[in-house]
């Protein structure tokens, strides 16, 4: 079987929490691939745990939006330009960029047009918003991994190679997912009902979104007083998180997690969700939700104007409508938040109808990701 390099390297980028999910997924299938690969660059717990060498902390790069973006982007870039050279220095044989595009592709266009053969696994969305990032994409890839059905035909006609490998947390959450168990494993009764508060695993989500989640969390309890709440954060913004609870009217009243947004997910009733790959996790784990975003007002009339559906959140866009409810920006009120998510608790019908929903969803998202990615990239170092 073909090794990447006499030193067995790959180098990669993931640049957030859900990056790490994915690559750490991708891990998978290069070590059953490669056994005594070695992985290096910038990434996170979950690639730590396959033996990835970090060069800089994962959080550097966890920034959103534009006006965030600008106020960091002096060390972001920064961290971009000692990468580049160090990966020019060590030059392995392949580069892999795992989404965060923003960062990624002009990395991989740098190291391509020095003969480094690159992959970016997940394709950007163009079929939603920044469609200008096609030309970019064909400049920077020599391969994209897609993680939905639709996308490698888009790119092919933009002359792009890309191959379908499915997407690999539909393989991670189980089709029947088992709340007795979550629940048990977070000391919760069966019989009380559930809502996770997953206000983002960025920074600057949680500086928008948590205290608005908090107070909506107020609003649904003064109403039904015996709904349980559990917030899952990431360690490395853990504290933060607990200040931002504290200064709220659910101080004490929450269960923080660490982590284990999926056992979360497992254990909820309805979820009130940050937009992002976090929302998609929900459908699969079939539950009710309802999508938030709130962002610096700079950043959000930028990204109206790059918007080309009308959807935000994943399900929507894969489902092609609104089949769970997206409060965006001004929308986001705690009040508006808390209605719509009680609203979900009082329905069962039509979560019963969104579960099956999202159960055909699950299985077209589900394939052989490890092996699949496998496949492409040495297909990618073979050519």
């Amino acid at each position: 079987m073909t090794s990447p390099s006499a030193q067995h390297q790959f180098a990669m980028v993931a640049g957030e929490a859900s990056g790490d999910l994915l690559a750490s997924l991708l891990l998978d299938g290069l070590q059953a691939r490669w056994p005594d690969m070695r992985s290096v660059g910038i990434g996170g717990p979950r690639m730590l745990a396959h033996g990835f060498e970090s060069w800089w902390p994962q959080e550097k790069l966890a920034v959103r939006g534009y006006i965030e973006v600008l106020r960091h982007y002096a060390e972001i870039a920064g961290i971009r330009r000692q990468l580049k050279a160090r990966l020019l220095k060590e030059f392995p044989p392949l580069f892999i960029g795992v989404d965060a595009p923003d960062f990624n592709l002009d990395l991989e266009a740098g190291l391509r047009s020095r003969g480094m053969k690159t992959v970016h696994f997940v394709c950007p969305s163009i079929w939603a918003w920044r469609a200008d990032r096609a030309d970019k994409i064909r400049a920077a890839a020599d391969h994209v991994l897609c993680i939905f059905p639709f996308e490698p035909a888009l790119l092919e006609k933009l002359g792009i190679a890309a191959s379908y490998v499915g997407h690999p947390i539909a393989n991670v959450v189980p089709m029947v997912p088992d709340r007795a168990a979550a629940r048990t494993a977070l000391g919760i009764a069966s019989d009380v009902p559930v809502v996770a508060l997953l206000p983002g695993s960025r920074r600057s989500e949680l500086r928008y979104l948590a205290s608005r989640f908090f107070a909506a969390a107020a609003l649904m309890q003064r109403s039904r007083p015996e709904i349980q709440f559990i917030a899952p954060a990431i360690p490395a913004l853990r504290a933060e998180v607990e200040q931002m609870l504290k200064a709220s009217p659910m101080a004490g009243k929450v269960q923080l997690l660490d982590g284990q947004s999926h056992l979360a997910l497992a254990a909820c009733d309805a979820t009130l969700i940050a937009s992002g790959t976090a929302t998609l996790e929900a459908a699969l784990f079939k539950r009710p939700m309802v999508i938030a975003y709130n962002m610096h007002s700079l950043s959000w009339r930028l990204m109206q104007r790059q918007q080309l559906q009308p959807w935000v959140g994943l399900p929507n866009i894969l489902c092609g409508e609104f089949v769970v409810p997206e409060l965006l920006q001004d929308a986001a009120s705690p009040e508006a938040l808390a209605e719509a998510t009680l609203s979900w608790l009082a329905s069962p019908d039509k979560v019963a109808a969104l579960e099956q929903r999202f159960a055909t969803m699950h299985e077209e998202l589900r394939r052989d990701t490890p092996t699949l990615c496998a496949d492409a990239i040495q297909k990618v170092l073979e050519s």
